[in-house]
């Protein structure tokens, strides 16, 4: 096993002034401009993602980020009102607002993908609330 002292994640951007942008003023992250060009997103809670410019970028095709918020029709509400729409996967039951209701079947969160201007997923999700007894 290694020894590690800190850990991080990243991810790619064509544009790195359009993602500085979208991270600070659509999804309200603090964001830091480091050296070489690249980003820093500070997450709510502790740590931070590193994200670098990258001319050939190809956007994954998986979630690169997940957004824990208290209230996901208000986070969609708030996304919607900044130009962000919600996407439509196969085989996921998303209701009319692109939103996988997870908590109503006991099957998880409420969950919303969106992309960023790059085209890197992004996820906005409510877990459902913690089980009293399970805390017991």
């Amino acid at each position: 096993m290694i020894a590690t002292t800190f850990a991080f994640a990243g991810f790619a951007v064509p544009d790195i002034d359009a993602a500085h942008r979208f991270y600070r003023d659509v999804l309200g992250l603090e964001v830091a401009v480091e050296s070489m060009g690249q980003l820093s997103l500070e997450l709510p809670g502790g740590g931070w993602v590193l994200v670098y410019p990258k001319p050939d970028h190809t956007p994954a095709t998986y979630t690169v980020l997940n957004l824990e918020v208290d209230d996901i029709d208000r986070a969609v509400d708030e996304l919607e009102a900044a130009g962000v729409a919600l996407q439509r996967y196969d085989g996921f039951a998303q209701d009319e607002r692109g939103i996988a209701r997870g908590i109503a079947s006991g099957r998880g969160p409420d969950i919303g993908w969106f992309t960023d201007p790059a085209g890197n997923i992004i996820a906005v999700l409510q877990n459902p609330p913690a089980d009293d007894a399970a805390l017991v």
